[in-house]
């Protein structure tokens, strides 16, 4: 049994980004520009954040962190992101979501320029991404399909079951999957789904993507499937330092023992997520030169 390394996967596509970003810086003097907005003080938004301001710098790239206070109007944050769209220094716009209440994710999403979308969250990035089109990949999709080839499984003709239907990973995961290049056949499977484990015990690869821990259990594997864990559960373990453990939904010890491949949580799809988001601001910054 392998355990996929997200860890090792992108820290060598990061230096792929790093390489070609100062290749950009010096031959046409562009440097890939990210630009993060943090609106409120959410713990867990404030240290994701952080962590893409840290990549962006060891990437070599341009990092502008505007963080505002949770009062902010959503007019403000539209007027806000209406600059960026026509600041030339800026390639890539991330709203760091979730977003106050007050405030509706789909406008503000929906207000960042195409070109600059490298979440790949908006409307017409969506649309293209399913009728095929050069678009920006949804970062954790994106990544979960470079993990899967990343542990040596040829997807071409493989049944793929996806657990969850969020609009962040399962639909768009499913869509990928299902593309021509990677040409695999895919179920989609959710909490509406009626005996999942005859699904999954058809699947060579199994995405899982309920944010339920214990979703998915060794007895609901096909031997020698390959196991995608998208899950981030935090459980009550008194024996840790902080009180709690990272579980994934996936229970990692049963289905180590029937999958050919398992990814660990954490370690695993996590670190994936922000090198894409560097990829498509190196991919912005080319098609803006």
């Amino acid at each position: 049994m392998e355990i996929i390394d997200g860890k090792k996967l992108a820290a060598n596509l990061r230096a792929e980004i790093a390489s070609d970003a100062a290749a950009l810086k010096a031959e046409k003097g562009v440097t890939p520009g990210l630009a993060v907005i943090l609106v409120g003080e959410n713990p867990a938004s404030v240290s994701y954040v952080t962590a893409k301001e840290k990549a962006c710098a060891e990437a070599g790239m341009y990092s502008r962190e505007i963080r505002l206070p949770e009062s902010t109007t959503q007019e403000e944050l539209l007027a806000l992101v209406k600059e960026l769209n026509g600041d030339s220094a800026i390639h890539g716009i991330l709203v760091q979501l979730p977003l106050p209440k007050h405030i509706a994710d789909k406008a503000v999403i929906d207000a960042i320029a195409p070109e600059k979308d490298v979440d790949g969250f908006t409307a017409v990035n969506v649309g293209r991404m399913l009728i095929g089109e050069e678009c920006f990949l949804p970062c954790t999709p994106h990544g979960i399909i470079k993990l899967i080839e990343f542990s040596g499984m040829d997807l071409a003709g493989k049944h793929a079951v996806v657990i969850g239907r969020s609009n962040i990973v399962g639909k768009p995961v499913a869509v990928l999957l299902s593309r021509k290049e990677t040409n695999a056949t895919v179920t989609m499977c959710h909490t509406g789904t009626r005996d999942l484990a005859s699904f999954t015990r058809q699947a060579d690869v199994v995405v899982v993507a309920a944010g339920r821990p214990g979703t998915l259990t060794g007895d609901m594997l096909k031997p020698g499937a390959v196991v995608i864990d998208v899950g981030v559960n935090r459980i009550k373990d008194e024996t840790r330092p902080k009180g709690f453990r990272l579980a994934g939904d996936a229970d990692f010890d049963s289905c180590a023992k029937v999958a050919r491949a398992i990814t660990p949580v954490p370690g695993g799809v996590g670190p994936m997520t922000i090198t894409m988001l560097l990829w498509n601001t190196l991919e912005a910054a080319k098609r803006a030169s």
